[in-house]
Parts: C-alpha cells; sequence; structure tokens
C-alpha cells in the first residue's frame, strides 16, 4: 500500500507541478493549460500510454483533467467497438457522464450555501 500511495504522490504531483511551471513561465491562459491537459489524456490514451500509468499510480493519474481525457477516449474506443460509428459521437459522454454530474450537482449546491459577493 505504501507503494501505491509513493506512485500516485509522484505521478499526481508531477501533474501537477509541470501545470504550475507552464502558468508561471509561459503566456499560456489556465483554460489552455487545463484544456491542453484533456488533449495530452486523449492523445497518451490512444498510444496505449495512459492506461498503463493508471495502472501505475491509481488516482494520482486519473484524477487530474489527464485522467478526464483518458476518460473519454476509453469510453469512445469501447462504444465504437459496441455500436460503430454512432458510438464517436456517444461516448465519451456516456463514459464521464457520473463525472459531469457530480461536478454539475457539487457546484449548484456551493452556489446555494456560498452567496459570492460581486467585485
Amino acid at each position: 500500500m505504501a507503494m501505491d500511495l509513493f506512485w500516485a504522490f509522484l505521478v499526481g504531483g508531477a501533474l501537477c507541478a509541470v501545470g504550475q511551471v507552464l502558468i508561471d513561465y509561459t503566456k499560456l491562459t489556465p483554460a489552455r493549460i487545463l484544456t491542453a491537459y484533456v488533449v495530452a489524456g486523449v492523445a497518451l490514451s490512444a498510444v496505449g500510454i495512459y492506461p498503463k500509468l493508471v495502472e501505475l499510480a491509481g488516482g494520482g493519474a486519473s484524477v487530474p483533467l489527464t485522467g478526464f481525457g483518458n476518460l473519454l477516449a476509453e469510453g469512445v474506443r469501447e462504444s465504437v467497438d459496441e455500436k460503430g460509428l454512432l458510438g464517436i459521437f456517444m461516448g465519451g459522454l456516456t463514459a464521464s457522464s457520473a463525472g459531469i454530474t457530480a461536478a454539475m450537482v457539487f457546484g449548484v449546491v456551493c452556489a446555494a450555501i456560498f452567496r459570492p459577493k460581486q467585485k
């Protein structure tokens, strides 16, 4: 278990450190960096690297935005195998629907509890 925690911390920390370096030393906006992380997760999943990283690091690789990209890619791959061409449009949303729903529900709950002030 200690090695699992070590790898999760190392991989998740490395992903966060790369994001922080991009914020500090480039003119990329946070939105572009987040989008790049999702696209990187899709690309690494397409070549078969990201599933191995998830196997090694567990939550350290599946929780960051690159993990969301991997989830989208895996969902599309499975849906295309089952439904053919229509799976391209359905797979990513079907695979990530629970995470998207949770983000929306928690966002609404937080907005109802905490009243933000206008700046």
